[in-house]
């Protein structure tokens, strides 16, 4: 049986990575109330392949 409610899930990809061509890809799972939150998420997060905190942001 589904879940009823407004939550989806969502992925959140690091952007600096991929500007700046390092190998690897830096995502996380994560959920959100699209009722609430309409726009793309935008989340700082550890990128282990970079070794730091980087902002994340939703993909489709």
């Amino acid at each position: 049986m589904a879940k009823k409610g407004n939550r989806i899930q969502v992925i959140l990809e690091c952007t600096e990575q991929r500007e700046a061509g390092v190998a690897g890809m830096s995502r996380y799972i994560t959920t959100k109330n699209k009722k609430n939150t309409t726009g793309r998420l935008e989340r700082k997060k550890y990128n282990p392949f970079m070794k730091k905190v980087t902002l994340h942001r939703e993909i489709k």
